[in-house]
């Protein structure tokens, strides 16, 4: 086997997974990640840890569903219902959520990370909705795994316990852990989210199956220049719709204009711990190479995108999407200056003379309302695409996309 990343050996000789009860993704984790290791001929090695200690030490907020702006929050709370339900799985957001895991994490370890234990309090929060560091729960979980209650309750009191999941913490931080779920190959190749399995187990993707049940469906997709995953997404995207049938509808918008009115910083990888910038660079090379999609991070970033979005606009429509792709291909693959006019002049080719007409009132009034437009319908990021009304957002999503796509009405 040849795996997609040029830093992996396979067969890998481990696969490591840590998590806390109070993240639904760490919960999905847990049931599809069994498959996997069983594919890649390793055992599961659960890893408890207390997120919100991992927070603590990234300088992340505790409540972070709390920080997060309106349209994100409901985006991120259908995202966590899609994945379920994609994956066959029961998942109910506690009105409580997020709730304390301290004391289910230290029964788990006193538990000895017993699986069924981990299976029971992960159902706990996430189906029965009951507060899994609860007493009551706590008995009932572990008696229902086999242990003796009343001797695991005794025992997350003592110092041992508690020390044993500082240590647990102290150790996912260490190792660069930022988030949950997180998984580690071999001990050092890091992947974050339940959405990553496919790099976790490092195999080349199989070939999708095609089919015409996405005929007259319609992905509206919005993008910007400035974005790696808008240029990744966009590829992928068209790849979509030529599998189901699906037709594309390009929504350009400046990103940088939705951030302002969404109040996102206007570069949020700087504001990342310095783990996550790693993984975010790292992940990016990985969707790169499994897309099949060239890409190179520029040496110019952030770059202005406003005149060649401008321009896309002005591109005859039956040239508009190889256009498109020119542009995200001289930034994104090629390190061109996509904001000097020279180059956007060489990628028009004929079209060149639209560059006289960008400044123009009415094509700046354009991608303005474009951009008050894509915010009005709940956009917060790119890329973003829509179908029948339903948004998901990121190249890591299209996943779901296609699903949709191919779903009975």
């Amino acid at each position: 086997m040849t795996p997609i990343e040029k830093t992996r050996t396979l067969p890998a000789k481990s696969l490591e997974l840590f998590f806390d009860y109070s993240c639904p993704y760490a919960y999905i984790a847990t049931h599809t990640a069994k498959p996997v290791a069983e594919r890649m001929g390793v055992p599961l090695d659960l890893r408890p840890f207390l997120l919100g200690g991992v927070f603590q030490a990234r300088g992340v907020p505790q409540n972070l569903m709390g920080a997060l702006g309106p349209a994100k929050a409901a985006h991120n709370l259908e995202d966590m219902a899609r994945w379920a339900a994609h994956h066959g799985l029961p998942l109910t957001v506690p009105a409580e959520h997020p709730r304390k895991t301290v004391a289910a994490l230290r029964a788990t370890l006193a538990c000895g990370t017993d699986p069924k234990v981990v299976a029971g309090f992960f159902r706990a929060y996430w189906v029965e909705n009951v507060d899994p560091s609860a007493r009551d729960t706590i008995a009932r979980v572990v008696r229902e795994a086999g242990h003796d209650a009343d001797a695991v309750l005794a025992r997350i009191e003592s110092q041992e316990i508690k020390d044993a999941l500082r240590v647990a913490t102290d150790d996912a931080v260490s190792r660069g852990v930022f988030g949950a779920p997180t998984f580690f190959v071999d001990g050092t190749h890091l992947y974050w989210g339940q959405d990553r399995l496919h790099f976790v187990e490092g195999v080349a993707r199989a070939e999708r199956p095609t089919t015409d049940l996405g005929k007259g469906r319609v992905v509206e997709a919005y993008w910007d220049y400035s974005s790696p995953f808008a240029y990744l997404g966009m590829a992928e995207v068209e790849r979509v719709a030529a599998r189901t049938g699906a037709t594309v509808v390009s929504r350009p918008m400046l990103l940088g204009g939705v951030f302002k009115a969404v109040g996102q910083a206007n570069v949020p990888l700087a504001t990342f711990s310095p783990e996550r910038q790693a993984h975010t660079m790292a992940d990016l090379e990985r969707w790169a190479a499994y897309l099949g999609v060239p890409y190179r991070f520029p040496t110019r970033f952030p770059m202005s995108t406003v005149k060649a979005l401008r321009a896309t606009s002005l591109v005859p429509e039956e040239r508009r999407r190889a256009f498109r792709e020119a542009v995200f291909r001289a930034y994104w693959a090629d390190d061109r200056d996509i904001s000097d006019d020279a180059v956007l002049a060489d990628l028009l080719g004929p079209d060149s003379g639209v560059l006289a007409e960008v400044s123009q009132p009415e094509v700046k009034a354009a991608l303005v309302a474009a951009t008050e437009e894509a915010v009005s319908r709940g956009v917060f990021g790119a890329p973003t695409f829509i179908v029948d009304g339903e948004l998901f957002w990121g190249q890591d999503r299209l996943e779901l996309v296609e699903e949709r796509l191919v779903r009975a009405r």
